[in-house]
């Protein structure tokens, strides 16, 4: 297999469109031990970063859909609520301290962005923008979305996952683009 390489106005390499499955193993991986960064843009345009940990990818409604989960409290909710699209951004190592701060700080305090210097991308499908530093990007428009329900809920996870009562809302976006840089794999590593 051949991959053409694209380049930028500035020489970089451009990044390349791929299939969803590409590297998604490599991707669960990365969202399990660290996590990825989830970009949503607010009613007011301005991208927010905010790590997410949680997710899974498959084929729903004959469609390949990423399904991300946010607590009504993040002000991430809040911006899923007003433009039902967002990014998924797969960060190398290297990112582990960005993706640990975007985790605890909250963009309605903070522009993240700008305090881990990180570039906001547009994209190419949706109206976040993606995580230029990162190396794998799913553009997701929301198809639907759901609560996780206590009374349907088994007791254990509810124990340890919801202790605060602050039960996740599931966003199902439909990954309509999906694009690499050419050496992913090597930066994941």
């Amino acid at each position: 297999m051949y991959i053409t390489c694209r380049y930028t106005e500035d020489g970089k390499m451009a990044k390349q469109d791929i299939q969803f499955t590409a590297y998604l193993s490599q991707s669960l991986e990365v969202l399990s031990r660290g996590g990825a960064l989830l970009v949503s843009t607010g009613k007011n345009g301005r991208p927010n970063v905010m790590t997410i940990g949680w997710g899974t990818v498959g084929w729903i409604w004959g469609k390949p859909i990423f399904c991300v989960l946010v607590r009504p409290s993040r002000y991430t909710h809040e911006c899923l609520e007003a433009t039902p699209e967002f990014t998924v951004n797969i960060p190398p190592r290297s990112l582990a301290g960005a993706v640990a701060y975007c985790g605890k700080v909250s963009g309605r305090d903070e522009d993240k962005f700008a305090a881990q210097n990180l570039t906001a991308t547009p994209g190419r499908r949706v109206a976040p923008p993606v995580v230029e530093e990162c190396v794998i990007h799913y553009e997701c428009r929301v198809v639907e979305k759901n609560s996780v329900i206590q009374q349907t809920l088994s007791a254990e996870i509810d124990r340890s996952a919801y202790r605060s009562g602050d039960y996740h809302t599931l966003y199902f976006g439909e990954i309509v683009a999906v694009y690499a840089d050419a050496d992913a794999l090597t930066k994941l590593a």
